[in-house]
């Protein structure tokens, strides 16, 4: 409808008419075109197995893996990790601080660490790189690691601890992020919210699976209390000045403040390092 002009109402009108598909024929075929190649990619990936993903088209890949994040964090009832995560995504690309054309370079040397350079790429699209090669590492060894570089963290880290998981394999993992909390006795912003996960895999039963971000409530959280109007639990952050506030919209131009006191900021600086 947009291509030939036509509102709605006109289009579906207009759709069973000879006149309008010899027209906007070649609009339609494009359109079409489009259709069957999202159909085509969409069963390419359902289709696919964890090893043949590897060989997909990156593209393909990156779309996936990051949509599937944001489905896990509406899933499991976490809105400040679902669907309210997009508008983040959009502004990150927008914002030049992700290349979504970006294809992670796997850099295996046979040892335990196995890095993967994500190119300045969601993480999301690196960690799947990773993953086979990451749990095929941890049985050889009895024990590995996966360090992902150059890379931006959007959303949730349990979704990527339920992969290895689902492998028989326990998982920690932890990321640190832009300045937004206090340390412990200070009053600006200095480490990242900087999350923390751990899964460990159960017998004919969901893992046990914890993911927390190190500050006393994560930034998604404290941008939903903004838009909804609520205030923060006492005890959450601080404003521009080093005041205790309860004032959403004041703690994120200020500073959130870690859980436990110098527990939290400790476990926040580790994560940092």
């Amino acid at each position: 409808a947009q291509a030939a002009g036509l509102s709605r109402d006109q289009a579906l009108e207009d759709l069973s008419g000879s006149a309008f598909r010899e027209a906007h024929s070649g609009d339609m075929r494009q359109v079409f075109v489009r259709l069957e190649k999202a159909s085509n990619d969409l069963a390419l990936l359902r289709a696919a197995s964890p090893l043949e993903r590897i060989a997909l088209p990156h593209r393909l890949r990156d779309a996936e893996t990051l949509a599937a994040t944001i489905v896990a964090g509406e899933r499991d009832a976490c809105k400040s990790h679902g669907i309210y995560r997009i508008e983040g995504c959009l502004r990150t690309v927008a914002a030049g601080k992700v290349q979504p054309q970006a294809e992670p370079e796997l850099q295996d040397d046979g040892s335990p660490v196995v890095r993967v350079d994500a190119k300045g790429a969601f993480s999301t699209a690196a960690f799947a790189v990773g993953l086979p090669v990451l749990v095929a590492r941890a049985r050889q060894h009895g024990l590995a690691a996966m360090v992902v570089n150059s890379c931006t963290h959007i959303s949730a880290l349990w979704p990527e601890i339920e992969a290895i998981t689902a492998e028989g394999l326990a998982a920690m993992a932890m990321c640190p992020s832009y300045s937004t909390v206090a340390p412990a006795g200070g009053s600006a912003p200095l480490l990242g919210t900087n999350p923390f996960a751990f899964g460990w895999p159960r017998k004919d039963a969901s893992p046990y699976v914890f993911d927390f971000a190190t500050s006393v409530m994560a930034r998604g959280d404290v941008e939903l209390h903004r838009i909804e109007g609520r205030p923060l639990p006492e005890g959450t952050a601080v404003d521009r000045d080093g005041n205790p506030t309860t004032d959403p919209a004041e703690a994120l131009a200020g500073a959130m403040l870690p859980f436990g006191g110098h527990k939290g900021s400790a476990i926040s600086t580790m994560i940092e390092l």
